[in-house]
């Protein structure tokens, strides 16, 4: 599955997009050997838990020009953005330009060796707030079968500038 469906904000009426929700924590969890969310939840219990974490998550797809295709409530808080503005925004633009160079050279390195784990930066929300991340995980999204399926990125630790 390269892209998440274009839908409503998760929520139960679509399962908090359990498809896309599980591959971004099996990802994740076979990448890392760490959860996302509490092991042994329930489908739906997980991807809500995902969804309302009060970490930042974020995913985008596999366009030449990738675009969010995820976001959960923190990141769209920290991004200033609801559902439909986030996934029609390319993930390069999360990036100042003069840091999106420093973007490519990171999301270069996670397709090569599958994830990196304290990566920092800044980004900046759409009214133009600057923030510093620290201690993201970046990595790729892969289905069971291996299947290149688009990059993601989680992260606790942020301070706005």
């Amino acid at each position: 599955m390269p892209n998440a469906p274009k839908t409503a904000v998760p929520c139960p009426a679509n399962t908090y997009l359990a498809e896309h929700a599980q591959l971004i924590i099996s990802s994740y969890h076979r990448l890392t050997g760490k959860d996302l969310v509490e092991p042994g939840m329930s489908g739906e219990e997980a991807y809500r838990s995902l969804f309302e974490a009060p970490y930042a998550l974020v995913t985008h797809n596999t366009a030449e020009d990738p675009i969010f295709n995820y976001g959960n409530q923190t990141a769209l808080r920290l991004f200033e953005m609801d559902w439909s503005e986030f996934t029609r925004l390319a993930s390069r633009k999360s990036a100042e330009p003069v840091n999106r160079a420093e973007r490519e050279a990171l999301l270069t390195q996670v397709t090569e060796d599958g994830f990196i784990d304290n990566y920092r930066g800044v980004r900046i929300s759409s009214t133009g707030k600057r923030f510093w991340i620290e201690g993201a995980t970046v990595w790729n999204l892969t289905n069971e079968k291996g299947q290149y399926c688009g990059q993601a990125a989680v992260f606790s630790n942020w301070t706005d500038l």
